[in-house]
């Protein structure tokens, strides 16, 4: 079932969340204070507005609290991120999600009330980090400051051949195994009794720490 967004800025990050909202079969309302950044838009949104975000009275015309998420795409202006993140919640919008530019910026953003942060060019810049220094490690999704998923390819032959009851993850390692790509096959919430072969894909979730050292021993870096 289709979900309600709103999209507040056009930029490079606004714009490709809306495209790939809509993909998905999302209901997308664009909002933008260029009437050249929504006309390019209007065939692609749902709806598509030209809207000041700092103006109280503008946003109130949108209705903005019906929507299931807003969230605030603004750039490099982030006075008017943050004017805009306070408006919202003002209104009584349910789930404000804001972009940030950098580590103050996040602070003030979740200080004043954003349900949720992102910081897309730092997680992109973290996700290709942890691709280069650790290869086997496929994905990695912070949840939290504290705890993390991971897709860990096994190439150590030390885990090789054994269940997942044998090695004893949950205890030894701190991690659950929530699900394993081997070959054609994806297996969620595999059975302790599933036995690990080499280039098996686990998804692991746990601390930050205990996924990257979980990524060393079965990797054998």
């Amino acid at each position: 079932m289709a979900q309600t967004f709103a999209v507040i800025g056009l930029g490079r990050f606004g714009s490709s969340l809306l495209e790939s909202l809509i993909n998905d079969g999302q209901e997308v309302l664009a909002i933008d204070n260029n009437q050249e950044t929504i006309q390019e838009y209007m065939d692609i949104a749902t709806h598509a507005v030209i809207a000041d975000a700092q103006d109280e009275d503008s946003l109130k015309e949108l209705d903005l609290p019906s929507l299931e998420h807003v969230i605030v795409a603004i750039g490099h202006n982030q006075q008017a991120s943050i004017l805009a993140t306070i408006l919202l919640k003002d209104l009584g919008c349910k789930h404000v999600i804001a972009k940030a530019e950098n580590n103050l910026h996040a602070r003030v953003l979740s200080k004043i009330g954003a349900d949720e942060v992102v910081r897309p060019e730092h997680e992109m810049a973290q996700q290709v980090a942890n691709r280069l220094v650790s290869p086997n490690l496929l994905n990695y999704i912070t949840l939290s400051d504290e705890y993390s998923i991971g897709e860990i390819k096994i190439s150590n032959f030390e885990f090789v051949n054994k269940t997942i009851a044998d090695l004893d993850i949950r205890s030894e390692y701190g991690l659950n195994v929530i699900a394993i790509k081997a070959h054609e096959s994806f297996i969620v919430a595999p059975e302790a009794s599933y036995e690990i072969h080499i280039g098996d894909v686990l998804t692991v979730i746990g601390t930050c720490d205990n996924v990257q050292k979980f990524d060393r021993l079965v990797t054998g870096n």
